[in-house]
């Protein structure tokens, strides 16, 4: 009985885990989906070392695996919607650094 309670409970907590990841995600919180992430896979080898997954473990691992992939799709949508700004800095480094170097070089009406 002890042992069904646990496993309930370190259900309980991949279920939330599961459920984080998605809310992460979906808020575009990339530090927390990260967080997130990191917890998810010592969690998973807690659960797998009291024994065989059941039917009901099995069906919230494929829930879970669905919600990461999920998860890892909208991280990358949004790498790749990002990357046209990326490439324009990159193009553009020299004129920032001209204006940053230019901007240094000008008296500050502040410390004078």
């Amino acid at each position: 009985m002890a042992d069904a309670i646990g496993r309930q409970a370190r259900l309980t907590q991949v279920a939330r885990l599961g459920d984080a990841l998605q809310g992460a995600a979906s808020r575009e919180d990339w530090d927390g989906l990260g967080e997130h992430t990191r917890a998810l896979s010592p969690l998973l080898r807690a659960l797998a070392a009291h024994g065989p997954w059941n039917a009901a473990e099995r069906v919230l691992l494929e829930r879970v695996h669905a919600q990461h992939d999920a998860a890892a799709l909208r991280a990358a949508a949004a790498a790749r919607a990002l990357e046209p700004r990326l490439e324009e800095m990159r193009a553009n480094k020299d004129g920032w650094i001209a204006y940053a170097l230019h901007n240094d070089t000008e008296p500050d009406a502040n410390h004078e």
